[in-house]
């Protein structure tokens, strides 16, 4: 039983057969199938290997591809899949379409649907940012840019409803009026229509495309900045599903009590909070009086088995804490292996070469040990109820009169569920749930 109560569900399910009976004095499996919290990861390493190879030849690896040859692609999602339910694919548009008129829209929707069929959420990053933002862009006025910017997020959205129903709709708006570290069009636009005017596009259009998305607003600098810019945002009505809220910390780790400070800080304004990027290193760390971490990528960046030991018990520390926080609905940490990672860091929670480090070892303990109700035989009583308590999340009951898969929130609630042959639940009746 995990220690989180307010992650946990307590259950009260009756069983009835096909004709309506109570299954009474029945044996019960009862097994876990997803948690309801998101544990993401990136799937930039599976788009070669899903959707086949870009036209263009560049990866959508993240920035620092170090040249070594990849990890297999099929341990890899076998790993990845062990640990993780939410995934987050790149829409960098310069990458996207770095010719107008030719998204590689069929790569990432393969790869977003070979996932998504794995029972993974797959959420795409982002609809609009000023980094990496076409250069065929620049060569068009500010009316002109602005249509493209919509026509973009529309055509995204549209394409991929069903599958990648979550976005961060633009990326970084603290910083978007003022980005000088490379010229692009979105920050020429933003200067005339101001951070909470890109903001409203983005959300609105996106919006407009497909009402069932859910919108992020995502950013790295966690300061008041933020925090007003979000007031801002809210006070003109633009509606946010949630918010994103960066932390790399290649720099190390900022420990539990300023990360909980900052959850405590994003959370007043009453909306789920992601942790979109998170990453701790198992190597040397990258030092303290770098402003943009971009600034610093060395030849050589290797991990050790100090940093190894480091990394595995940060790991833990970081996510007891933001799991324990009832705000936050999800974590996505930046990168599965080393191979292909951001700047090059040993960021990863496997090694280039395809091994665990031990932080795989710690996590997988956690979300799929301590956080996890493993199978466990039960029998119902005289009215066919079974008691399920653990992770809020998705459960398969089975019994000889059949099986069901049943999504169990977190609090305490009562609910009856119709079996069948194949598995296809019928909810008859939610009695009573309370959080």
């Amino acid at each position: 039983m995990p220690e989180l109560t307010h992650r946990c569900a307590d259950a009260r399910v009756r069983l009835l057969d096909s004709m309506g009976r109570p299954v009474a004095d029945s044996t019960v499996s009862v097994e876990q199938t997803r948690q309801a919290f998101g544990f993401g990861n990136i799937g930039f390493d599976f788009i070669d290997w899903l959707g086949g190879p870009s036209r263009s030849g560049g990866a959508h690896a993240s920035d620092g591809f170090d040249g070594q040859s990849a990890p297999d692609p099929a341990a890899l999602a076998e790993d990845w899949l062990a640990l993780f339910n939410t995934m987050t694919l790149p829409f960098y548009w310069r990458g996207f379409e770095p010719e107008r008129g030719h998204p590689d829209t069929t790569r990432l929707r393969r790869t977003a649907g070979w996932f998504a069929g794995q029972g993974v959420t797959v959420k795409g990053h982002p609809l609009l940012w000023h980094t990496l933002a076409p250069e065929w862009l620049l060569d068009l006025g500010d009316t002109e840019v602005e249509a493209a910017i919509r026509e973009r997020i529309r055509r995204e959205v549209t394409d991929f409803a069903g599958v990648v129903d979550l976005w961060d709709a633009i990326n970084e708006v603290v910083i978007l009026p003022v980005f000088t570290a490379e010229d692009n069009a979105v920050t020429r636009l933003a200067k005339r229509r101001g951070q909470v005017g890109m903001v409203r596009l983005a959300f609105e259009e996106a919006r407009e495309a497909n009402p069932n998305a859910r919108l992020v607003l995502n950013d790295f600098d966690l300061s008041a900045d933020y925090e007003r810019l979000i007031e801002d945002c809210l006070a003109a009505g633009i509606r946010i599903d949630a918010i994103g809220l960066q932390t790399h910390m290649h720099q190390g780790y900022r420990g539990e009590e300023q990360v909980w400070g900052i959850l405590e800080r994003f959370a007043r304004f009453g909306l789920p909070l992601q942790l979109t990027e998170t990453t701790l290193l198992s190597g040397e760390l990258m030092p303290g009086h770098i402003v943009d971490l971009n600034d610093y990528q060395p030849e050589s960046w290797p991990s050790t088995a100090e940093g190894e030991a480091r990394q595995a018990d940060e790991i833990v520390r970081h996510y007891r804490t933001v799991v324990s926080h009832p705000a936050v609905e999800s974590l996505t940490y930046w990168g599965l292996t080393d191979h292909g990672a951001w700047l090059g860091a040993p960021s990863g929670l496997i090694r280039a070469d395809g091994s665990r480090k031990p932080a795989y070892d710690a996590l997988q303990a956690l979300v799929r040990g301590e956080w996890w109700h493993p199978e466990t035989r039960t029998t119902t009583d005289a009215d066919g109820v079974v008691l399920v308590r653990g992770f809020a999340g998705r459960y398969r009951i089975s019994t000889p009169a059949g099986a069901a898969e049943v999504e169990l929130g977190a609090g305490v609630s009562s609910l009856t569920v119709m079996l069948d042959s194949a598995g296809r639940p019928a909810l008859l009746a939610n009695e009573f749930q309370s959080s």
